[in-house]
């Protein structure tokens, strides 16, 4: 009751936020007539001066009044468009982050052009995220027209084109794009080998068309670029037959001091490492016939054997796991629990499946993934249009902080809704639909009937032919085609049948829209006379159209169906009544729909008992209306709990994944290079001094064979070949020492080598083990996800054990990269430029991902269709 007074009182938030842009509409409005005046090349030339202000310390809020003014006379000159004053409020409303909802019709499209050239401005690329390749096309070339006469490049970005293409898209200060492409891009950014092979430039400003499409409706799948690891997998079987073949070795201590190993590998039970000796490391390459086990392009069989090693020396069967239906189990070590879903990552679980010989998971696996959520909420600034937003208005605020505010329509809304009418049976409703559509047909009233699948499109469409109904079916698949027949769909008598979604994005002009149907006769560029005669013919036709549909009430719109997002239902509606136009809406149900009979028909079943009602009739009560929105509510709460689950679980990967790219970053720039490594190696070697000499146990005590195979594992340094002598020291200065050695021992190397080729085996060394722990740190997260609500925790909060446990995985991945990348860069020595081009050449085939990669991402309206193949 309060609300209801304040809001009579102060009236709306959504106005009072309007009312407080109303000043800057007036003062772009005075400016019109002098903007009018320049000639077209002055008018370019403002974009320069913008440019230059901004360079000299102004922002873009204090440049609006002016950039909003030459945008506009830009579309009137090259699209013959001027904006309206609620289009210059719903321009600014972008501009400042937030959402702004419009009406369809509106001119939602022309309307960014504004917050787009005055953010483009600022020379970061600004990014205009659509729902479909199409309209990413369209509007690129549509307004387009007007940023190219203003004097800035337009980009757009396609399934299929090429990195190179990609790239000039990027670059340009406007780039078209989907939200799958942009998603796909930056992930694919994150994989590659080479800075100069990114496409994208940052993440500056975003406006989202249709964002309630983009931000809530395909937010509940994570957009997944996956691989199969057939390629490891058969690695696994080869390298299982050569384990049992080396021989496991130990030191052994001569009576003058001196150290010596046998065998192929020692075996550290307390570390739970394996190292191969330096004879075993000859048996390895003899046995699998290759010339350098430490070649770059055989890091993956040196990784093979380590993990073979342990799975045949440090796990054990009915210990660390079971084998329990043809799968090897992982046991808790402290509760003797099975873990159901867990699996060891960096390629051990592979190890021991292949040592029991049970079937090798053939995993796809994720390569890299991001959810819609957090990818958007890396944009510095993001705003969004739709219809429809104020019922997810506590979602956008929740999640991506972004605020709704209502622009008024240019006109007064003057379309009728009707109130639903429910049947008991859905084959009373489609009777009552096909007599509806033929009432309208004969009165000459434009009618379109959403559907909610292609399937009931393609049954209505049966019923009407029987009727001998001319219709046209619109179902989603082709968006180009489906552009041009949903804009015809206002023409006297026509009949449209459409799922939700086709067509989206396209105005439905009363009349009809003549320059669509002049086309279809004649193409305007080869045949312009001919076009030129279609269009008068059709201009005139579809102006007297145009008249007679307006008598008949404008478009009409069924439903056949309550979708379970009341915002669907309303796009629907939204399709009819534009720019002031007359229109006409009603829902058509049955207690058998999908929605009615999950949530609440027993109510409204039990009314049409008691109402006594014949088969035939229809109910229409307040009472039905409010039983379905709430029916739509809990469905909704639903959806919103799940996107919410997805993401508080994204949120704790995102953490991670920012540091792994970051640190991709850092090795692409040098700052992971020399100095990094050397410091590295420095806490590494105090970790070894104070694991195996500590301060406060007593020399003859101290582990110094082991300490002498941590220094030969790690740094391919044998103590014993040195003048130096662990037990002569203390802790620090043996610390000390240790150090300069590995100092020296990596100056001999850059030396040997030379500086520039160090540099370039540092980063690839680094770059392939990150992306190496990552792929598998991602497959871990997913069992984990997987397992961690199954183990049974009791009350324990899943998400939280998640938490703990990723953070812990994570830790561990960091310390295997950096052991990895300092075992390695110890010992790796050039290869020849033959073995440089082929691994090369392995790179760019993974980072372009090649025919065996598929790429996971929503469908519009749902789950999760994987693009195999190619580039998506």
């Amino acid at each position: 009751m309060l609300n209801q007074l304040l809001t009579k009182v102060f009236g709306t938030q959504h106005a009072r936020d309007v009312k407080r842009l109303q000043p800057r509409v007036t003062a772009i409005n005075a400016l019109e007539p002098e903007i009018r005046a320049l000639s077209d090349d002055q008018l370019r030339e403002r974009t320069a001066e913008f440019r230059a202000q901004l360079a000299a310390g102004k922002t873009l809020d204090d440049i609006l009044e002016p950039a909003f003014a030459v945008c506009r006379e830009g579309a009137r000159r090259s699209l013959g468009m001027r904006h309206y004053d609620v289009q210059l409020i719903g321009g600014m409303v972008l501009h400042q982050g937030k959402i702004a909802e419009m009406r369809t019709g509106e001119g939602k499209t022309l309307v960014a052009t504004l917050p787009v050239y005055l953010n483009a401005l600022a020379g970061k690329g600004v990014h205009v995220v659509t729902v479909n390749d199409y309209l990413a096309r369209r509007d690129a070339d549509w307004m387009g027209r007007v940023y190219r006469f203003l004097g800035l490049s337009v980009g757009v970005v396609q399934h299929g084109i090429s990195d190179a293409e990609r790239r000039e898209a990027y670059a340009s200060d406007v780039t078209y794009a989907t939200n799958n492409e942009l998603g796909f891009d930056y992930l694919r950014d994150n994989m590659k080998f080479d800075l100069a092979a990114m496409v994208q430039r940052g993440h500056f400003y975003a406006i989202v068309d249709e964002v309630d499409s983009i931000l809530v409706d395909e937010a509940r799948t994570p957009l997944i670029i996956s691989g199969p690891s057939e390629e490891s997998i058969d690695k696994y079987y080869v390298l299982d037959k050569i384990i049992p073949k080396l021989v496991r070795g130990e030191e052994i201590e001569e009576k003058d001091g001196s150290k010596h190993t046998t065998g192929d590998f020692l075996v550290d039970e307390k570390a739970q490492s394996v190292t191969l000796t330096e004879e075993g490391v000859g048996t390895v390459e003899k046995l699998l016939g290759i010339q350098n086990l430490y070649d770059l392009e055989n890091m993956d069989l040196l990784h093979g054997v380590h993990q073979g090693l342990r799975a045949h020396h440090l796990y054990h069967r009915d210990v660390e796991y079971l084998i329990k239906d043809g799968q090897v189990v992982i046991v808790d070590e402290f509760t003797g629990r099975m873990m159901p879903g867990r699996r060891w990552s960096d390629g051990l679980h592979q190890a021991v499946e292949a040592k029991e010989g049970v079937k090798i998971e053939r995993e796809n696996q994720t390569l890299a993934t991001i959810t819609f959520q957090n990818f958007f909420r890396m944009y510095d600034k993001l705003g969004g249009m739709t219809g429809t937003a104020a019922t997810e208005a506590a979602e956008f605020d929740h999640i991506y902080k972004l605020e709704v505010v209502v622009v008024p329509t240019n006109q007064p809304m003057i379309r009728i809704d009707n109130p639903d009418v429910v049947y008991r049976t859905a084959r009373e409703k489609w009777d009552a639909v096909v007599a509806e559509i033929e009432d309208c047909r004969e009165r000459g009233q434009p009618t379109l009937v959403g559907t909610l699948s292609i399937e009931r499109s393609e049954m209505l469409s049966d019923l009407l032919k029987r009727r001998g109904v001319p219709h046209v079916v619109l179902n989603a698949k082709y968006h180009e085609r489906e552009a041009s027949i949903v804009a015809q769909a206002g023409r006297k008598g026509s009949v449209t049948i459409a799922t939700n979604m086709a067509g989206r994005g396209t105005d439905i002009l009363l009349g009809g829209n003549p320059e669509g149907l002049a086309r279809a006769e004649a193409d305007p560029e080869q045949e312009r006379e001919a076009w030129e005669k279609a269009f008068a013919h059709y201009t005139e036709l579809c102006a007297r159209e145009r008249e007679e549909v307006l008598a008949a009430g404008g478009l009409h719109i069924i439903g056949t169906e309550r979708h379970e997002s009341r915002r669907i239902d309303n796009q629907l509606r939204g399709r009819a009544g534009r720019q002031g136009d007359p229109g006409s809406s009603r829902f058509f149900l049955s207690l058998e729909d999908d929605l009615m009979r999950i949530f609440g028909s027993d109510r409204i079943q039990g009314l049409m008992g008691r109402l006594g009602m014949e088969e035939g009739e229809a109910i229409e009560h307040g009472m039905v209306s409010r039983a379905i929105e709430r029916a739509q509510k809990q469905v909704e709460g639903r959806n919103f709990e799940m996107r919410k689950h997805l993401l508080e679980y994204d949120d704790v990967m995102n953490k991670q994944r920012e540091a792994i790219y970051s640190m991709r970053r850092d090795i692409f720039d040098g700052r992971e290079g020399r100095d990094y490594l050397l410091g590295l190696s420095g806490e590494i070697v105090d970790a070894v001094v104070a694991t195996h000499c500590p301060e406060k146990i007593d020399r003859a005590d101290w582990a110094l064979s082991e300490l002498a195979n941590d220094v030969l594992g790690y740094f391919d340094i044998d103590i014993h070949k040195t003048d130096l002598d662990p037990a002569q020291l203390e802790p620090g200065p043996l610390a000390t020492r240790l150090r300069e050695l590995v100092e020296a021992k990596y100056a001999e190397k850059e030396q040997r080598l030379g500086a520039e080729l160090m540099r370039t085996m540092e980063r690839d060394v680094m770059l392939r083990f990150v992306d190496l722990a990552w792929k598998d740190h991602l497959l871990a997260l997913d069992h984990l996800k997987e397992g961690v609500g199954l183990r049974g925790y009791g009350q324990r909060d899943p998400l939280q054990e998640y938490k703990r446990e990723s953070y812990e995985l994570f830790g561990a991945l960091k310390e295997r990269v950096e052991d990895s990348v300092v075992k390695t860069l110890f010992r790796i020595e050039p290869v020849s430029e033959e073995q440089m081009e082929r691994e090369r050449s392995r790179r760019e085939r993974l980072a372009a991902q090649g025919a065996r990669m598929s790429f996971s991402a929503p469908q519009v309206g749902g789950g999760a269709a994987a693009a195999p193949g190619g580039v998506p």
